[in-house]
């Protein structure tokens, strides 16, 4: 066994580890925050501000309409900033983003998608950056927990009709999980040497005698929030590979830690809500199995170095940083399109066509392997439901999840689930080639390598804007009016038709008595269970997305 394969071994092990670690701490820290019917006195305060009792519970219907008001508020608060940006604190200089761009930017960051279509530190200053987009990073993490906790309680509750309070769980969601544990990874980064300032932009002398401006920033704050809530937006525009955001191996290491430690630690919030901790240990299973698998092959495709430039070179290190390597790069970029955060600390459009292809596999497969916070776990409990219908139709029995039946109104609702994402991506990926002006631009204006290569970028930035992940192949120029109106709108729909379909799924959950086990009760804890489960999000996924794959990373790689 080489040295490589060791350090591969290595480096996933010690990340396993340290998440196992977390897995039921935090866990049942967030269930206790979500169960918990006492409420801290900075909470009383903000619910007293905004005429909102704590103790009325609403039903799906009342906690949907919530959250889109509250995210509708949040876009055009973000958009004003951008728009007025000139007249703020801090602007440094900077005028006010278009109007394309500050709607693109708004949608991006409320939606937890974080997508960037421009350079973050020569476009925004800090008091857009702070109150704008940093803002959004906790609350868009904390409604997309919301929005998960909601459907275990689903499953939970007893013929109750209702599924919480949206304000008091994304009050609890911010306060008690997000900001305590962002605090906590800001110091650790700026003890690595992320940089935390308001220095703005500074002239220095060069080694050679020129002069280059340096870039400062509030950037650990951001940083740690952006990993922490699979947010994914840098600071900076070479995001995580750049040394003020990620400056060494060991803070790219706890990095990928932060993007893994929330969403792998809700399955057992979901055990310990449900009364039963194995429940949750199976989704955690299912999820880690998924996880291993496309690491692996990413690292294996890397590694490889398959193509001219990267056989010539003799390793596939174009894009990458040295400081990281070919391991550390795939591990990060694993991580952050499995889990909806779109960070990078390398540049997937400089992987080889198999690696990218992986990174654009791992966000068609829903991104549930964990998935985003809140987004990952509500995800791979859709498509549990799925597969107990499948399991359901083979023995001729009404499927049953967790003790609830799942009738044609749950299977519906979840088909639709499981539907949308993929028709926003093929849509908007055929308009962009179909529609003979917008191809023109597209080709002209957007894609710099023609062919397979930047067809597979307008897939990515499609399939990234779905699925609210914001990673990017770096090569699609993307800033344009086509493309900032149309990512925005599909980064709006990704984000809140599941979220729709989701709490109609947890108001009927809810409305239900629970089911007794039976002899015929599919068990849901057992290695039976997670097979099936592995075999449903492979199967769907394989089904909908393979003849556009053939057309573009499977047939670059296989050229």
């Amino acid at each position: 066994m080489d040295a490589t394969l060791w350090l591969f071994i290595a480096q996933l092990a010690t990340i396993a580890a340290l998440v196992a670690l977390l897995y039921r701490p935090l866990g049942d820290y967030m269930a206790r925050v979500f169960t918990s019917r006492k409420d801290l006195a900075v909470e009383r305060g903000f619910y007293r501000l905004i005429g909102v009792n704590p103790k009325a519970e609403q039903s799906w219907g009342v906690y949907l309409r919530s959250i889109l008001v509250f995210s509708a508020l949040g876009i055009l608060l973000v958009y004003a900033l951008q728009r007025t940006q000139q007249l703020l604190p801090f602007a440094l200089g900077l005028p006010a983003t278009s109007e394309h761009l500050a709607f693109n930017t708004a949608i991006s960051f409320v939606t937890n998608t974080n997508w960037q279509s421009y350079s973050p530190e020569l476009t925004l200053g800090y008091t857009v950056q702070l109150v704008g987009l940093a803002v959004q990073n906790f609350l868009s993490a904390a409604v997309g927990i919301a929005v998960a906790v909601a459907l275990i309680r689903g499953f939970s509750y007893r013929a109750t009709g209702t599924i919480g309070n949206f304000w008091v769980d994304l009050t609890r969601g911010t306060l008690r999980i997000l900001l305590p544990l962002s605090v906590i990874a800001a110091v650790v980064l700026i003890a690595g040497g992320v940089i935390q300032n308001l220095n703005g932009f500074t002239e220095v002398t060069t080694l050679g005698g020129g002069t280059q401006t340096i870039p400062g920033g509030p950037v650990a704050s951001q940083e740690a929030i952006k990993l922490l809530g699979t947010n994914g937006g840098g600071f900076f525009n070479a995001n995580s590979a750049h040394p003020f955001e990620n400056p060494t191996p060991w803070t790219s290491m706890f990095q990928v830690l932060l993007m893994l430690a929330i969403p792998f630690a809700l399955p057992r919030t979901l055990g310990t809500m449900l009364g039963d901790k194995r429940q949750g240990l199976a989704v955690a299973t299912a999820m880690g199995v998924l996880y291993l698998v496309s690491v692996s092959l990413m690292t294996w495709a890397e590694l490889a170095g398959r193509g001219t430039a990267p056989e010539l070179a003799g390793a596939a290190m174009e894009g990458k940083e040295v400081r990281f390597g070919i391991i550390g790069s795939t591990i990060f970029g694993t991580t952050s399109t499995i889990t909806s955060t779109g960070a990078v600390n390398g540049m997937h459009d400089s992987f080889t066509s198999l690696g990218g292809g992986m990174a654009l596999v791992n966000m068609m497969l829903g991104e549930v392997a964990p998935g985003g916070v809140g987004a990952g776990l509500y995800g791979i409990l859709v498509i549990a439901m799925i597969a107990v219908f499948l399991a359901g139709l083979m023995v001729g029995r009404t499927p049953e999840l967790f003790g609830k039946k799942l009738g044609s109104r749950e299977i519906k609702l979840a088909s639709l689930y499981i539907l949308a994402t993929p028709t926003l991506v093929l849509v908007f990926t055929a308009l962009s080639f179909a529609i003979p002006a917008v191809r023109a631009d597209v080709e002209s204006t957007s894609i710099w390598n023609p062919g397979l290569h930047g067809f597979g970028e307008v897939l990515y930035a499609y399939t990234s804007a779905a699925n609210n992940n914001g990673s990017a192949f770096a090569g699609l120029t993307a800033n344009t009016p086509w493309f900032n109106t149309t990512l925005g709108i599909v980064m709006v729909l990704g984000r809140f038709l599941p979220i729709v379909f989701v709490l109609a799924l947890a108001g009927s959950l809810a409305a239900q008595e629970k089911v007794p086990v039976t002899v015929g009760t599919l068990p849901t804890h057992r290695p039976q269970f997670v097979g099936l489960l592995l075999g449903t999000v492979v199967i769907v996924s394989a089904l909908t997305y393979f003849p556009v794959l053939a057309l573009g990373p499977l047939a670059e790689g296989l050229l």
